[in-house]
């Protein structure tokens, strides 16, 4: 088995402008998301990232500071899981929560160096 990790990005949830009630049933479904791939005993770990973001770019290590605002879609959080391969995490994948407001989910393989 490999590890995964499926990173998450798109609009942030308030630049949305979702009620309480829409916000509170998107993050039940991100629970059961959650909770289904942990029973499957696929789910290695994980996490939400808030919208504030710094960038330091460059060899002059130039520091930016960011909001969900002045960025088109922002990297809203990540899992890391255990699977055969890409295709194994694209059926994992296929209930991200936030398809229907064009998120996306990018599968990177972890890289594994030789000790």
């Amino acid at each position: 088995m490999k590890e995964f990790m499926m990173i998450f990005s798109g609009a942030d949830y308030a630049d949305l402008g979702l009620s309480p009630e829409e916000l509170q049933n998107r993050m039940g479904k991100w629970f059961a998301w959650g909770n289904k791939m942990e029973q499957a005993g696929v789910l290695r770990g994980g996490n939400a990232l808030n919208p504030g973001m710094r960038r330091i770019v460059g060899e002059n290590r130039t520091v930016t500071d960011l909001t969900s605002a002045e960025v088109k879609e922002i990297v809203g959080g990540y899992y890391l899981v255990e699977a055969k391969d890409f295709d194994a995490v694209e059926e994992i994948a296929q209930d991200f929560p936030d398809y229907d407001l064009d998120g996306t989910v990018e599968i990177r393989e972890v890289m594994v160096f030789d000790k």
